[in-house]
């Protein structure tokens, strides 16, 4: 099914964004609309796009989720740094 990724980006959302609640609506053209969940009431935080918009903007909201870097992996960057310069 098309919406599976915009499923998943919306969930990926969700589980950063403590505290709030969002959903998104598909359109009859197959056009897909980011709404946020206040108080039992959904509001438009998008206008309806493409699959392919819709996808990165879910993917550029709410907080950022921290990378892990493991020592050998800080180690190995440390030597790009050096060797670049």
């Amino acid at each position: 099914m098309r919406s599976t990724r915009a499923t998943a980006a919306l969930a990926r959302l969700n589980a950063r964004s403590e505290g709030h609640h969002y959903t998104m609506a598909v359109t009859g053209s197959g056009l897909f609309i980011l709404r946020e969940r206040l108080g039992g009431e959904d509001r438009p935080l998008s206008a309806a796009l493409a699959l392919d918009e819709f996808v990165p903007l879910v993917d550029s909201m709410g907080p950022k989720k921290e990378v892990r870097i493991t020592k050998s992996e800080a180690a190995f960057m440390k030597q790009l740094v050096r060797k670049g310069g």
